[in-house]
């Protein structure tokens, strides 16, 4: 059976926004653990010319509710990118999740024939089939990669385990 553009979207999209929740919760955990502010955490970044932890939460969230929305044929929902807290980031996360959880396979029936603009290059567009597979999926892998990174760079207790979440195993 081949794989829709909601197969290879959404349910992900979901499922590693959910892990994200659980490293939140446990930098949660280890900033009591530790007395310290996870304030500290917001502006963390691996490397001085990369974007920081806040920001790499933002844009996740954003790929994930932007090409599902745009797939769909939806304005994606507007977020104003203003948060500054662990709290405020999980509740962007939560709102992704439940926005992600609203999109059905049968809206991306016509998913195929959809152009998707690219919002930081105005006028300029990729078929459905190239912004997903070569712009959303690796770049929501990226800043979902990257917000791990930070936290595991910064004392997290996280283990690929905590990246991957749970898996259907089976029998042989």
């Amino acid at each position: 059976m081949a794989l829709s553009y909601f197969d290879i979207t959404v349910p992900q999209f979901i499922k590693v926004l959910g892990n994200m929740l659980t490293w939140f919760d446990k930098a949660r955990v280890h900033a009591e653990t530790k007395r310290y502010d996870t304030k500290n955490l917001m502006n963390a970044r691996l490397a001085p010319d990369q974007l920081h932890f806040i920001r790499q939460v933002q844009i996740a969230t954003d790929v994930a509710k932007g090409i599902g929305a745009r797939l769909t044929g939806q304005e994606p929902p507007k977020y104003e990118d203003n948060e500054q807290t662990l709290e405020e980031l999980t509740a962007r996360v939560k709102k992704t999740i439940d926005f992600l959880k609203t999109l059905k396979p049968e809206s991306f029936a016509e998913a195929e024939q959809r152009s998707i603009a690219i919002n930081f290059m105005p006028g300029k567009s990729l078929p459905a089939r190239e912004m997903t597979l070569q712009m959303a999926v690796p770049n929501f892998y990226f800043h979902s990669t990257t917000t791990y990174a930070i936290l595991r760079h910064n004392g997290i207790d996280l283990g690929k385990k905590d990246f991957l979440g749970e898996l259907n195993y089976r029998e042989l």
